[in-house]
């Protein structure tokens, strides 16, 4: 039967969920192990959460189940496509995936420490940066007393890495 004779109360809400973190087609999804701990960890929320839906209205106990198996969907889609990088095998010399980096801000002379991570598990509060952010992507193969130069609109930021390890 076409939606159109449909009752009005009887078509179902769709859910409207936000997208994960960014993830350019194409592009791997690599994850530390504390990230991928993470998406199944939120995994098991959201099962959780489904277990536990009621309402005495039908109607918003569907709501409900469909907002949470959107959500699900994407977040598999997530553990689906994660590969995993083991922080002990990439190079210790050198910034790549994984890495914890010191570095002194030029301009200001400050210090940053950002972990170079996943899109999900990225979060500047927290010192971590996704892998796709400029600043990582510019901190990539560099080495301890080399210097990374990020490209600003209208002006470029010289950063000088001063330890880089794996944690």
């Amino acid at each position: 039967m076409s939606r159109g004779f449909v009752k009005e109360e009887d078509q179902e809400e769709i859910p409207i969920v936000p997208p994960r973190a960014h993830l350019p087609e194409g592009t791997t999804n690599y994850v530390t192990q504390v990230g991928m701990n993470a998406l199944l960890e939120e995994k098991e929320v959201l099962m959780g959460e489904l277990g536990m839906v009621e309402s005495e209205n039908e109607n918003e106990r569907r709501i409900a189940i469909n907002h949470i198996n959107a959500k699900l969907k994407l977040l598999n889609n997530r553990i689906a496509t994660a590969k995993i990088i083991p922080l002990e095998d990439q190079p210790k010399e050198e910034v790549r995936f994984g890495a914890t980096v010191s570095l002194k801000i030029k301009a200001t002379n400050k210090t940053q420490r950002f972990q170079i991570v996943g899109v999900d598990e990225a979060d500047i509060t927290k010192g971590k940066i996704a892998f796709i952010a400029p600043l990582a992507r510019t901190l990539i193969q560099k080495k301890v007393g080399e210097k990374a130069i990020l490209k600003l609109a209208k002006e470029e930021r010289v950063f000088e890495i001063l330890e880089i390890s794996y944690v």
